[in-house]
């Protein structure tokens, strides 16, 4: 079983051989880090469990220091176990937990103004969000099927959600 870091970090190693520099840059273009808790200093942790489980390994090459950036590729354990992984992600349908459904259930505990005020606030950050994707999207106009499905997707439950709220005000 990979966590979704792992995933995450495995699959941009299948797509090609990257050092973590790279994949930090990789994660902050497609705004991954949105929807995958993984900041900078867990990409170099996560390819430190991945080359320990034998599913990426270091690319062999002439380094001029030994400071010199490590590039990782999968080995082809690690592209079966991304793939697998992968499909049972979409597949699978997983509980999520997000704090605004505890807020909502302890919600009779605040002031209805206050709860009117907070879900305004909500809705603000909502679009905020969404128009930061749609730039996001837009700036990436050459982008790969599977990143415009996540940009999408990610669209999709924003709009949703500002639906939603736009019928508790």
């Amino acid at each position: 079983m990979l966590t979704d870091a792992e995933l995450t970090v495995l699959g941009l190693v299948v797509e090609r051989p990257r050092h973590g520099y790279e994949l930090d840059e990789v994660v902050s273009e497609r705004g991954m880090r949105e929807w995958t808790a993984l900041g900078f200093s867990s990409i170099y942790y996560v390819l430190g469990k991945l080359r320990d489980r034998g599913l990426v390994t270091e690319v062999e090459q002439d380094r001029a220091h030994a400071k010199a950036k490590k590039t990782y590729t999968a080995t082809d354990a690690g592209r079966q176990a991304c793939a697998a992984a992968a499909e049972a992600a979409i597949a699978e349908l997983r509980p999520v937990h997000p704090p605004v459904l505890v807020g909502l259930a302890n919600s009779p505990a605040v002031p209805p103004a206050r709860v009117a005020a907070a879900l305004a606030r909500r809705a603000e950050a909502v679009a905020e969000r969404l128009a930061e994707v749609r730039r996001a999207a837009a700036a990436q106009p050459d982008a790969p099927p599977f990143v415009r499905a996540i940009f999408d997707y990610s669209i999709a439950q924003l709009e949703a959600e500002a639906m939603w709220l736009e019928g508790m005000s």
